[in-house]
């Protein structure tokens, strides 16, 4: 069996080479076949030259540069257009999601499943980026229905037939969980060790992870249906405030309606209809950038590619 394994690449110079040669001697120590599609999500550092050299050394490693910083997922996406195996992983660059762990979600792949997720006990990351992991798990599980009990994380593995699957996905907004989770229902996870990153810090800045949360309204219409939800509850209680106005007033003619409760109401429809507009909004705004052909990623150069 052939594992390729898929690593989306930043600011990594220091660490890749050690990542790739660790995994292909713990794939090798299992009986697998390799290769690695390494994608440089447009880094600032070297890391296209260490990929280069990895190239060279090993025709079974494939690089790919990216003309612009397309995001982690749109750099997976253009790696699963290259992939050969008949298992496909993915995993970080910087030593957290660690090689040693491969015999925990290979075993269990083997077990039935059609993916399989790293599940992490402890998470060795920043209060900040744990906060903000556990309120994006909560919101994807309830806007995209999935399971309660499966943990999707950024190292898993899954079978070739998903992957191709999902790589017919064209909108420029990719989620790979997502994806995973409406490709099939074949889904568990398996609970690894999480290392402590080998060097520097996370790139991810409160802008990037709001933006990869938003990508949920690809593949959820529950943010309308919360608009709906709120419009209409909005509209009822006006209406029986209204009625509570005008029984109040016949009860007692010398009532005086005070102007603060009307801006209130006021200012709290407004917002609630914006808000409203500006969810429909982005619908349409992604809408109209998946019909425009914006693309998932471009690449600059591919090295050890067969197109």
């Amino acid at each position: 069996m052939k594992v390729s394994v898929v690593i989306p690449c930043y600011n990594s110079e220091a660490t890749i080479s050690g990542v790739v040669n660790l995994a292909r001697e713990k794939l090798l120590s299992l009986g697998y076949d390799y290769e690695f599609v390494l994608v440089n999500d447009s880094s600032r550092d070297t890391t296209f030259s260490e990929i280069r050299k990895l190239c060279t050394e090993d025709k079974k490693v494939k690089g790919m540069d990216c003309a612009r910083n397309f995001g982690q997922h749109n750099a997976i996406m253009a790696a699963l257009h290259h992939v050969t195996g008949d298992y496909v992983l993915g995993m970080d660059d910087d030593f957290q999601t660690h090689p040693s762990q491969f015999p925990k979600l290979l075993g269990k792949l083997e077990e039935g499943w059609d993916v399989v997720f790293a599940k992490y006990q402890h998470q060795k990351q920043s209060l900040f980026r744990s906060m903000g992991t556990i309120f994006t798990r909560w919101t994807m599980r309830v806007l995209t229905d999935r399971p309660k009990d499966v943990y999707a994380s950024s190292f898993w593995v899954a079978r070739s037939y998903v992957c191709k699957e999902v790589i017919h996905y064209e909108s420029q907004y990719s989620y790979i969980q997502g994806l995973f989770f409406r490709t099939t229902k074949s889904i568990t996870d398996v609970e690894v060790e999480h290392f402590e990153r080998a060097v520097g810090s996370s790139g991810y800045t409160l802008k990037s992870l709001i933006r990869n949360w938003a990508i949920v309204i690809n593949f959820s219409i529950t943010p309308l249906h919360l608009s709906t939800f709120f419009g209409a509850l909005m509209g009822i209680l006006g209406v029986l405030g209204g009625i509570a106005i005008v029984i109040n007033k016949f009860l007692d003619p010398t009532l005086q309606l005070g102007w603060s409760s009307v801006m209130v109401t006021i200012l709290l429809s407004f917002g609630l209809n914006l808000i409203c507009l500006g969810v429909i909004g982005e619908y349409l705004g992604r809408l109209f950038m998946t019909i425009n052909k914006t693309p998932q990623f471009v690449l600059r150069e591919k090295l050890n590619c067969n197109d």
